[in-house]
């Protein structure tokens, strides 16, 4: 990506974030004249490029998953200091995004500060607007995966929490152990100097290439449906979040990058080039023979 695609995609997501926004306001409860929606969606923005400066100062990637994680986290404290009520589903939702994130954030700051450096962003941080691009997508990333959730707590409607809603439980709990189980394992195989310069092949990874992924995108569909049954109208359009999360970790910045690395290590290599043969690239399915 050169830096004036850079810039365009820049613009393109501060657009989708301003329609999301206003899509995401409308039933959402008022708080000083503002929709609270609208009050908690830049956050993760505005923490992602004040955290963007010193970060493109020292060219380090180090704190960029801590930032993403954070911003979860304060946009969740914001509405339930700012909301007049939470109800079940709100407290949910709220504790789900808050344990996903302190979770996910200290596993990715840890290994970033174990392995010294991200090896996919080694040019970007050294040219300031594609590194400025990565952090403002970042803090679309925040508003986009969040969106339902977050205009689910905000809206001025309240229901049982209903069958769909313990489907959605079910899928984010799901969703949620699978994410863990594959970074613990991938993390104790690298532990291992026998496994040094190797890929993982045994557990959930027999199952799937990438079943972090899969386990992130579960959870995140397992948030939508349990935010569905309260959006209505505009808010519909946050259920976009485990459509945008698919998209991104295949299509952008997850499997295609990291296929691409590992191409380069292991593409001669015969058990890498069968591993991927009898392997699922992303759902958990068992391997075939």
């Amino acid at each position: 990506m050169n830096t004036k695609t850079a810039s365009i995609a820049i613009i393109i997501s501060l657009i989708i974030a301003t329609l999301l926004i206003n899509a995401g306001s409308q039933g959402s409860v008022i708080v000083n004249g503002w929709p609270l929606f609208a009050i908690c969606a830049p956050i993760g923005f505005l923490l992602h490029w004040t955290a963007f400066l010193p970060s493109y100062a020292l060219k380090t990637d180090h704190y960029f998953d801590l930032i993403g994680s954070t911003s979860y986290i304060a946009t969740v404290v914001t509405v339930a200091m700012l909301s007049p009520s939470l109800d079940t589903r709100d407290l949910i939702i709220c504790s789900m995004i808050v344990l996903w994130a302190t979770r996910l954030g200290l596993f990715l700051f840890t290994r970033i500060k174990q392995d010294g450096k991200d090896v996919r962003l080694d040019v970007i941080k050294t040219k300031f607007i594609r590194f400025l691009n990565l952090w403002t997508l970042g803090g679309l990333w925040v508003l986009v995966t969040m969106g339902a959730g977050l205009a689910a707590v905000t809206s001025n409607t309240s229901l049982e929490i209903g069958l769909l809603g313990y489907i959605g439980i079910g899928l984010w709990v799901f969703g949620f152990v699978i994410e863990v189980i594959a970074d613990s394992q991938k993390r104790q195989f690298r532990k291992d100097p026998n496994n040094k310069g190797g890929f993982i092949a045994t557990g959930v990874w027999a199952w799937s290439q990438h079943p972090n992924y899969f386990g992130e995108i579960t959870l995140w569909l397992g948030v939508a449906l349990l935010a569905f049954p309260v959006l209505s109208g505009w808010q519909l359009a946050t259920l976009i979040s485990p459509v945008f999360v698919y998209l991104l970790l295949t299509k952008v910045s997850g499997i295609n990058l990291l296929d691409e690395i590992a191409k380069e290590r292991w593409g001669s290599d015969p058990e890498y080039l069968a591993y991927t043969k009898r392997t699922s690239k992303l759902l958990l399915l068992p391997p075939e023979k």
